[in-house]
């Protein structure tokens, strides 16, 4: 009997060590990559690419409104375009529906608390997820200090107005760049709860989804996103914060 106990011991070590070595291997070697892996990849297959690419400035001048852009060259299926951000304390930035209208790129500002790695994933069509990333220095608060509109007494006033602009580019693709007035609070400030924008619509003409886009409130306050669209024409927006309000614009190229 003492020899099948040591023997299932040796079996439960060694399943440990098969599982250990199973696990995926940051690049990035992040603190914060094993609970990024458990929250957003769990049992799920992951492949580091160069591919996947996130410009993103090596030091962040203005933690409140990082500029960063999403970009991905050469593979194929991709149904899902995510991004987040390790080591704030909200982690999810942004996801979003990809398809033949919709390219696997996009731009858009984040709220950084410290130094971090920025990181985009694509899911395709089989289930796997292809990632890429870079560093982020920062001095930190972006995620914990209040915005500019809460200090605002008039900012109820432009609240859900929306700026967007849609331009020819290469190859029959059209950028759509749009800011949305929002003061995009995460919550995490001293009686000042979390109210922002929660997904934004893009819509055809026709009223034909294009993509939703789940927003969290790592993103900056008054968010500027941008997409590449295979589509000729208008697009509709439609967004909705957390709060329940609704916000509609038509843009024209």
């Amino acid at each position: 009997m003492r020899v099948l106990i040591i023997g299932l011991v040796g079996l439960a070590l060694l399943a440990t060590g098969m599982a250990q070595a199973a696990a995926v291997e940051d690049p990035m070697r992040s603190p914060g990559w094993r609970i990024i892996e458990q929250r957003f990849f769990k049992d799920q297959t992951v492949v580091f690419d160069e591919r996947v690419r996130v410009l993103a400035p090596a030091s962040a001048e203005d933690t409140f409104a990082v500029p960063g852009f999403v970009q991905v060259d050469g593979i194929e299926d991709i149904e899902r375009l995510l991004v987040v951000i390790d080591l704030n304390p909200i982690q999810k930035v942004l996801e979003m529906d990809i398809n033949e209208a919709v390219q696997p790129s996009v731009g858009f500002r984040f709220k950084v608390q410290q130094r971090t790695p920025v990181r985009a994933a694509v899911q395709t069509a089989d289930g796997t997820w292809y990632l890429g990333g870079v560093w982020v220095d920062a001095a930190g608060g972006g995620c914990t200090a209040p915005s500019t509109a809460s200090a605002n007494p008039d900012w109820a006033e432009r609240m859900g107005e929306i700026e967007a602009a849609l331009w020819q580019r290469d190859n029959g693709v059209q950028r759509l760049k749009t800011r949305l007035m929002h003061p995009m609070d995460t919550g995490l400030v001293d009686n000042i709860p979390a109210f922002y924008l929660e997904t934004l619509e893009l819509q055809n003409e026709k009223g034909d989804v294009l993509s939703t886009v789940s927003i969290e409130s790592a993103m900056s306050e008054n968010p500027v996103l941008s997409f590449d669209l295979a589509t000729d024409g208008p697009v509709l927006l439609r967004g909705r914060d957390n709060q329940g309000n609704r916000f509609r614009a038509t843009v024209t190229p």
